[in-house]
């Protein structure tokens, strides 16, 4: 029987999130408030949690972002990119309102629940079959004592929770989680293997979001 904690943690901010840009794929880095956002929250995250295993997107953002949580733990980080964040195609450094400009019939069916297929998106169902696929190899071996951080995006994280719990991929009832934010589950006891309950979202070390965005002038506290 399965057990332990299940984190999954989106990257701190970049500059495609400081201008509201959709980054998919492309390998956009942490800007300065999201190296801060990251220590902070891997801060959060270890007095909290104890994480004892680490797995990680292959996009440079979530790459930066594991790396100051295993800093601090003392842990190596494990490279998956089946957790990569979902593709946007052509529409990948867009902003919203340059995207309906170029794309107005598709943007506007994306927005009510559609798919950016004609751009070149990747599908959400593809998304969450290959976020529950790595989530669970990867937790396979959990204890009790044990907490697993899978670091990846915010489209992946929404995605996979959505299929941990045996949702469908086009359930709108998840509100995207924010930058070095998590989603907390747990193994759902004498139930089928890979049955997961959610305990928490859009967990962080701050519940002030405009604070959070302004940077490491701004002081930064343990969640309740």
């Amino acid at each position: 029987m399965r057990a332990g904690r299940l984190l999954l943690w989106r990257h701190g901010r970049t500059a495609h999130n400081a201008e509201g840009r959709l980054q998919g794929q492309s390998d956009i880095p942490l800007d300065d408030v999201g190296l801060w956002q990251a220590r902070t929250a891997a801060t959060a995250l270890l007095t909290r949690y104890k994480p004892t295993k680490i797995v990680v997107s292959d996009l440079g953002r979530a790459r930066a972002t594991a790396d100051a949580l295993a800093e601090q733990a003392g842990l190596d980080v494990v490279v998956d990119p089946r957790v990569r964040e979902r593709s946007f195609g052509a529409w990948e450094g867009l902003t919203a309102a340059e995207i309906g400009q170029r794309w107005p019939e598709e943007h506007a069916a994306w927005a009510a629940g559609g798919e950016p297929t004609r751009a070149g998106g990747e599908a959400r169902a593809t998304v969450a079959a290959r976020m529950v696929e790595a989530v669970n190899e990867h937790a396979a071996g959990l204890t009790d004592g044990d907490t697993l951080v899978v670091v990846s995006h915010g489209a992946a994280i929404g995605l996979g929770v959505a299929g941990l719990l045996d949702l469908p991929a086009d359930w709108r009832g998840i509100v995207g989680v924010s930058n070095a934010h998590w989603a907390e589950l747990r193994a759902a006891r004498g139930t089928a293997p890979h049955t997961w309950r959610l305990t928490g979202y859009n967990l962080g070390p701050t519940d002030a979001s405009s604070d959070w965005n302004a940077g490491p002038d701004q002081e930064a506290c343990d969640p309740d």
